[in-house]
């Protein structure tokens, strides 16, 4: 099962564009995770609180831990999240917050390193940006630390399209570029 995360809020999104023409190149079944249809709840210090309990009491048929079931049992992980503001969209990060669960994605080794609890072998993150100054370590970074250091998956691949909305620049002979590039 190929988990999508959709971090994409524009109906005409163009790493939309691109994640579905990878998705479209997997022979899998597709589970859709759309982030902004997710009303995702504040981690404050009661839901700390409830989570830990939860955990401590290896809860976790709880359907607060439904997406970090759902995460840990993908067989390949698609993540596509425009680059905003030099990282990603928001809700990406609280979705991150509800799928790191001790016991489901992650555990803690007797020395304190994480090891990873997930199926998934391989992660794809796609991206695209207006601009060419897109560091990879504050988008693609972040999510390749988290995948390879807690969650356990090795294969991270980054799929991206930048300088889209630099005047003069060619935006769909970019997007074909990107697309050419493209391996699964």
């Amino acid at each position: 099962m190929i988990l999508y995360i959709n971090a994409c809020v524009r109906k005409e999104s163009r790493t939309k564009r691109l994640a579905e023409a990878l998705l479209d190149k997997m022979n899998d079944t597709i589970v859709e995770v759309k982030l902004e249809d997710i009303a995702f709840p504040v981690v404050d210090e009661a839901f700390l609180k409830k989570r830990d309990r939860l955990i401590a009491e290896r809860a976790f048929d709880d359907p607060l831990f439904d997406p970090a079931r759902q995460f840990a049992e993908a067989d390949t992980v698609v993540i596509a999240a425009p680059y905003w503001d030099l990282s990603f969209p928001a809700n990406l990060k609280a979705y991150f917050e509800q799928i790191n669960v001790l016991g489901i994605t992650f555990l803690y080794t007797p020395e304190g390193y994480p090891k990873g609890l997930c199926n998934a072998d391989k992660l794809y993150y796609v991206m695209t940006a207006g601009g060419e100054f897109c560091p990879e370590e504050f988008g693609f970074g972040y999510v390749k630390a988290l995948a390879e250091n807690f969650y356990g998956i090795k294969d991270v691949r980054l799929i991206k399209a930048c300088g889209l909305d630099i005047y003069g620049d060619e935006t769909e002979k970019i997007m074909e570029n990107a697309l050419k590039k493209m391996e699964v």
